[in-house]
């Protein structure tokens, strides 16, 4: 695992990041968190690691057969920068319920100018799919809704700090800042088994692009240096099989 993991900081979107701030268990421990899978789920036996190959082959058996509860004993926590459309779906997202989140609060924090996403293209409604979308405008087209977006943000933004210096609290001149777009930041912890069952759905074409990037993020720059053997059977047996039915925890 690269040393120098726990802190990497990825930029996402146009403001937004993703950040490993820890990871259980610890580089410092000398302990993979692929081992640490292994361990788990030789418990059972009383039995220990025999040697890489086994080791990596009893891994690929679990991923392979749905034995989920060892993938639990591995856990990420991140410090998250993204904006509410995006933690709109987050949140409520079931197979993350194992999550512990703690965000930033706009009763406490001041919104800053720049605190909202401005997409870089704008995408056509599905004409299959209510909840979806597909291809994206003509530049002109977009550009023009772009400059509205930004005068839309700067209006707003100019009436919170209007509404802040008249001395109305932090938690109602709020109201004046367009709510899907802010930006807010997150420390988000959860174990490699329902950040899997996350970064199944979250990275599939047909998720909102606005998270799709953020798992994408997680997956690539986290996931995959700290559990090489794990995201290469996540890899084989479920992202490349999306269509067999994820497994009851054992």
């Amino acid at each position: 695992m690269p040393e120098n993991l726990i802190g990497k900081r990825v930029d996402v979107l146009d403001k937004g990041y993703v950040e490993l701030q820890d990871l259980m268990p610890h580089p410092a421990s000398g302990i993979s968190g692929d081992s640490a899978i292994v361990s788990a789920a030789r418990v059972s036996f009383l039995g220990e690691s025999k040697g890489p190959e086994k080791d990596k082959k009893l891994l690929f058996y679990l991923m392979r057969n749905h034995h989920t509860s060892p993938f639990e004993m591995v856990e990420f926590k991140l410090r998250v920068r993204a904006p509410l459309l995006t933690w709109w779906q987050w949140t409520r997202h079931r197979t993350f319920h194992y999550q512990s989140a703690n965000a930033q609060s706009g009763r406490y924090t001041p919104f800053d100018e720049n605190d909202f996403y401005v997409p870089s293209e704008w995408r056509r409604q599905s004409s299959s799919n209510k909840q979806a979308s597909e291809g994206t405008l003509e530049p002109d087209v977009s550009r023009e809704l772009t400059d509205k977006l930004i005068a839309f943000y700067e209006k707003g933004y100019a009436l919170y700090e209007e509404a802040l210096a008249a001395g109305v609290a932090k938690e109602m001149a709020r109201l004046f800042l367009p709510g899907f777009s802010v930006y807010y930041t997150w420390v988000v912890k959860t174990d490699a088994h329902n950040l899997m069952n996350f970064l199944r759905l979250r990275m599939a074409s047909d998720a909102q692009y606005e998270i799709r990037v953020y798992a994408q993020a997680i997956f690539e720059h986290f996931f995959k240096p700290a559990l090489p053997w794990t995201a290469e059977a996540f890899e084989m047996y479920v992202l490349n099989n999306p269509s067999q039915p994820e497994g009851a925890a054992t």
